[in-house]
């Protein structure tokens, strides 16, 4: 695809509305930003060619072909359809990650709005976040992914050191932990008691911070 450039900074445009924000996040993506700025005078066939490019490259394949023939026979500088394509490409990433139940169609449509695109692109937006090729670029997503490990299995148990060069950690338990991972490595390490009730407290805090967003009315789902 066209080589995205730096995107300079522009006023930041405001996600929250009605105490609600906006799917892509509380701050606007700056990429989003400045492709809506191009958006403008952007003709509408010329739009579609290039949402069909953007949705290419959502699918993995190779679209640097097609984006050089829209570059050729478009008034476009490769610029302004770098920005265009990162703006795109964003938008509908993020939009793609979330399930339908959580981000309703009118809710992705007013979001967009907000926004100030223009109606007829925010249709087109629409029918491909919506549309009947969503389980494919949700297939393509989790195949281009980086996945990491994930733990498979973890074993510890509690050691006193009897005899040790330092004299602080003598008579001192502490935790051996093993895990294995679904890579098939395997890490041991050792956690000083003090650590590990830090850990604790530390994912307690979170667990209980999750709770309270949950019951905040702007993140709950509306059916």
């Amino acid at each position: 695809m066209a080589s995205v450039r730096s995107v300079h900074a522009y006023p930041s445009t405001s996600a929250i509305n009605n105490d609600r924000i906006s799917y892509l996040g509380a701050k606007i993506p700056p990429e989003v930003e400045v492709m809506v700025k191009h958006l403008k005078d952007l003709d509408k066939d010329m739009f579609r060619k290039i949402l069909k490019a953007v949705v290419g490259a959502l699918e993995g394949k190779d679209c640097r072909e097609a984006v050089k023939v829209i570059e050729q026979n478009s008034l476009l500088s490769e610029e302004q359809l770098s920005f265009i394509i990162a703006g795109a490409h964003t938008l509908l990433r993020v939009a793609l990650r979330l399930p339908v139940s959580a981000l309703k169609q009118e809710v992705f449509k007013e979001d967009l709005k907000e926004l100030r695109i223009p109606d007829d692109f925010i249709a087109d937006f629409s029918n491909i976040v919506y549309g009947n090729r969503r389980p494919i670029l949700e297939d393509a997503a989790l195949k281009q992914g980086i996945r990491l490990p994930t733990m498979e299995d973890l074993r510890w148990r509690v050691d006193v050191a009897i005899s040790t060069s330092s004299l602080s950690r003598a008579l001192q338990p502490s935790i051996l932990m093993q895990m294995k991972l679904s890579d098939g490595e395997s890490h041991r390490f050792e956690v000083p008691v003090a650590k590990f009730q830090e850990l604790r407290y530390n994912v307690a805090l979170i667990l209980k911070e999750m709770n309270d967003l949950e019951k905040r009315n702007i993140l709950k789902i509306q059916d």
